[in-house]
């Protein structure tokens, strides 16, 4: 597949992880709670891991991309150009949510904008030791989930369901915490509008998710092998 093709499924995925998943929070939130925007960055992963698999590999998240070739499964060319077209589809996914929302009035970012933050700025103020393991922890996690699930070895064609109920369950630990990121590209798309604090602590959630990302790239083929069609 060309790499432009890729790249164009890279961006149309993240923009729908971050419409779904975000958009559930900022729109819904208040109706679905934790466990509806849970389960939305969860579909929203899923159903384009079917529409997209084929295409790009869905990866939509920087540290997928970075575990992927810590893993031995992507090419280190590659990665520049995937993160910069997750980083865009981000950007739309959150101009998309902006501009329906200040359409209701008394919309203000002062809300978090599903911002990702610590201290003050965590949904039950988590300091940023709390932040950063559990950030690097679960990124972790979803790592050895997709490698395993996407494994020759695994049963074919369930890969998405696992993937898309792990982002689920993760969700459901974290957004108590930091509004749960383990994607550096889902945390920037945001933060480019509410900037401010927003941006100020954006390097928690791109050192943590890469970090525990790259750990399970190296830990999974150790545990399991490595995938000899990979």
């Amino acid at each position: 597949m060309p790499l432009s093709r890729r790249l164009a499924a890279e961006v149309f995925g993240t923009f729908w992880l971050v419409l779904g998943g975000c958009g559930s929070a900022v729109l819904a939130g208040g109706v679905i709670g934790w466990l509806g925007v849970s389960f939305a960055f969860g579909l929203s992963v899923l159903t384009m891991a079917y529409a997209i698999g084929h295409v790009s590999g869905c990866h939509l998240n920087p540290a997928v991309s970075v575990g992927l070739v810590a893993a031995g499964r992507f090419p280190a060319k590659d990665l520049g150009p995937y993160v910069v077209a997750q980083l865009i589809g981000a950007a739309l996914g959150a101009a998309v949510i902006y501009q329906i929302a200040s359409g209701a009035k008394g919309f203000s970012l002062d809300g978090g904008f599903a911002c990702n933050g610590f201290a003050e700025h965590s949904p039950k103020g988590y300091d940023v030791v709390a932040v950063l393991v559990m950030e690097a922890v679960l990124t972790f996690m979803f790592l050895f989930v997709i490698l395993g699930a996407t494994d020759k070895r695994a049963p074919a064609g369930m890969a998405p369901v696992a993937i898309g109920l792990c982002l689920t369950l993760i969700h459901l630990i974290g957004i108590p915490v930091d509004n749960l990121s383990v994607n550096p590209a889902r945390s920037t798309g945001p933060a480019l509008f509410v900037r401010g604090w927003a941006l100020e602590q954006l390097w928690a959630f791109w050192c943590a998710p890469l970090l525990g990302a790259a750990v399970a790239g190296l830990v999974y083929p150790a545990i399991a092998g490595k995938d000899k069609a990979a």
